[in-house]
């Protein structure tokens, strides 16, 4: 899959970072990718991505210091200036991808701000999926992140053609300051998305059993909503083998003992593997929590060496994956890697029921509410008796 990512905000930006940088070690470049900020110090810190693909918008504004958590602020700069925001994504090719994908920090103000904005003028004027990659914040974050983050969700969902979700306070470990764990919550957000941005791409890895294209994911996701993605990681049966009988050790075994060791690792315990590693990616820790029997469309994909891929394990494995979610559509297949491991991506589109969400959106209107009622109370700080004219009308 070929994506054009954009990095909206300081978050936004730093992934985005990262994705180029892994598309760099790649042995076939299938990410591009441009960084869009309001504060100059945030644009300057990135590595990867080049100079000229770094975005300051709002200089008339805010000269270049952010917008701090102000999203309506940040969505005013990104509707004044994007026409030159296209402009740029136009200059740099759009002609051979087959996505364009929005990565934003949802708490803030830059990205949380500007996000729906981008991703609703994108698909005014292009042709490919419009998805979005929504980062909700922790609670520790504070009151007003969690209302920003509600706010510009409940409006990006309707803009973008689908949104990911990955969620702070899922994966913040306890007694873990937040910005001690950004960067490992980002490099768990780029190693999934990147095994599924990827997918489909010839490698010199060769071709695998049940090769997924980027057709295959954007079938997943078309009934747009909120999707969360599972992710496990296992040895590759070969490098079991070596861990068990030592890279010499097993010399001193009998030919006849090594052969049925490796028939019986390479045979149906192949597919037995997928099989539970596609169980512990959706059972386990998504990037999102969410009740999983809501989804109504789902992809698995395997990916590791050719010979470690087994279509009776995929088989298997969507077979499962389609017993457990609401819907029936579950797509499935490989992609070949020079690795020793061998990782499943389960995607759980248009998720029916998530409690974080329903969480966020309580705080916002209870959010909104005290707002009102603070409004209400400096109105009435002097009342008519006194002879004085409320403050506030």
């Amino acid at each position: 899959m070929r994506v054009f990512f954009i990095g909206f905000g300081q978050a936004g930006g730093k992934i985005v970072d990262m994705f180029i940088e892994q598309d760099k070690k790649a042995a076939v470049r299938s990410f591009r990718g441009i960084a869009v900020n309001t504060a100059r110090t945030d644009l300057m810190g990135l590595k990867n991505i080049e100079l000229k693909d770094r975005i300051l918008i709002g200089q008339t504004v805010v000269k270049g210091h952010g917008v701090g958590t102000d999203n309506v602020v940040g969505a005013k700069i990104t509707a004044d200036e994007i026409d030159s925001i296209i402009n740029i994504i136009d200059d740099r090719g759009t002609h051979d991808i087959d996505a364009f994908i929005i990565i934003a920090g949802l708490g803030g103000g830059t990205g949380s701000g500007g996000s729906p904005v981008l991703a609703r003028n994108l698909k005014r004027i292009y042709r490919e999926p419009v998805y979005a990659l929504g980062i909700l914040p922790a609670p520790e974050e504070g009151r007003l992140y969690s209302y920003n983050a509600a706010r510009s969700l409940s409006t990006l969902v309707n803009e973008a053609d689908n949104t990911f979700i990955f969620d702070n306070s899922a994966w913040k470990n306890e007694g873990e300051s937040v910005r001690t764990a950004y960067q490992r919550l980002n490099d768990e957000i780029v190693r999934r998305f990147g095994v599924l941005f990827r997918a489909g791409e010839v490698s010199k890895s060769g071709v695998g059993e049940m090769v997924i294209d980027s057709s295959e994911i954007i079938n997943t996701l078309r009934g747009g909503g909120v999707s969360s993605v599972g992710y496990a990681i296992s040895e590759t049966t070969t490098q079991s083998v070596k861990q068990k009988t030592g890279f010499f050790g097993g010399l001193k075994k009998s030919l006849k003992k090594r052969e049925t060791s490796e028939e019986v690792l390479t045979g149906e315990d192949k597919s037995a593997k997928i099989i539970g590693l596609v169980r512990r990616a959706m059972l386990g820790r998504l990037t999102m929590p969410c009740d999983y029997t809501t989804a109504e469309r789902a992809l698995v994909l395997i990916a590791g060496p050719p010979d470690e891929m087994d279509r009776k394990g995929v088989e298997k494995s969507k077979s499962w994956v389609e017993e457990n979610i609401a819907g029936i559509e579950v797509r499935g297949g490989d992609y070949p890697l020079e690795s020793s491991k061998i990782a499943a991506v389960v995607v759980l589109a248009t998720i029916g029921d998530a409690p974080r969400i329903r969480e966020l959106l309580e705080i916002a209107k209870d959010t909104k509410a005290d707002v009102i009622k603070s409004k209400e109370r400096r109105t009435t700080m002097f009342d008519d008796e006194e002879g004085v004219e409320p403050l506030f009308e």
